[in-house]
């Protein structure tokens, strides 16, 4: 029997990549998305278990035809789809912040995840799953990140109605909210004094790391989490 499909949205790096790598490790065969590096799986190439399609999430028409792509190369529609491409930009209070920049962050976080989750409504197979990648800021204020905090906020709303919307086809629709993650785009442009505040919004104090969000997206993708639907997971730590 052939292995499930998991086709993950930004899946070169960070919380992406360890999603690609535990996905396949729990038996996916695994397409997944970036926009300019590809990324590097060479422990599932020769397997022809991984696969990688340049996408801009912003553009529907992209993202439907990587549908296509995946269906063609993998013999089918995805099992499981997971939105986890996003972007963040510096933080700052409302007052100051750039229209340009928040812009942005609703063109890919909202727009972007909006294209996404249509697309796999329509495409992905009955009895499937879906996940989305959130932000457990959402629910813990921080000064300075509210504009992208609203963003992932947009995406736990269409979650939550998806998961409505699909029970009938058995598919189940999840978020995944990660407190801090250590990932490159998290540590860009803060000094050691804003790490130590991350890591210190845990009672753990430290920040998480990308294996472990990944290890709760490959365990909701899994037929363990067959009673888990419409809810917002926070792998963060302890961040309440």
């Amino acid at each position: 029997m052939s292995n499930k499909t998991a086709l993950i949205f930004g899946g070169s790096r960070g919380i992406g990549a360890a999603c690609v790598r535990a996905l396949a490790r729990d038996g996916f065969d695994v397409a997944y998305t970036y926009v300019t590096g590809a990324g590097n799986f060479p422990e599932y190439l020769d397997q022809r278990r991984c696969l990688g399609y340049a996408v801009d999430i912003r553009d529907p028409d992209q993202v439907a035809g990587v549908f296509s792509f995946v269906a063609k190369d993998f013999g089918g529609a995805p099992d499981c789809v997971v939105a986890n491409a996003g972007i963040n930009v510096p933080g700052s209070p409302l007052a100051q912040f750039d229209t340009d920049s928040f812009r942005r962050l609703v063109e890919v976080n909202i727009v972007g995840a909006f294209n996404v989750l249509r697309e796999a409504a329509r495409n992905v197979k009955d009895g499937g799953t879906i996940i989305a990648l959130t932000t457990s800021l959402v629910r813990c204020a921080v000064p300075g990140v509210g504009p992208y905090s609203a963003t992932k906020a947009a995406v736990e709303c269409l979650v939550r109605s998806l998961a409505r919307e699909l029970a009938a086809r058995k598919v189940r629709v999840n978020a995944v909210a990660p407190g801090p993650v250590d990932t490159d785009l998290f540590r860009s442009g803060k000094g050691p004094e804003a790490l130590q505040r991350s890591a210190a919004m845990s009672p753990f104090n430290r920040v998480g790391e990308p294996d472990e969000i990944a290890n709760v997206v490959s365990f909701l993708a899994s037929d363990r989490a067959s009673w888990v639907h419409g809810q917002i997971v926070q792998p963060n730590g302890g961040l309440i």
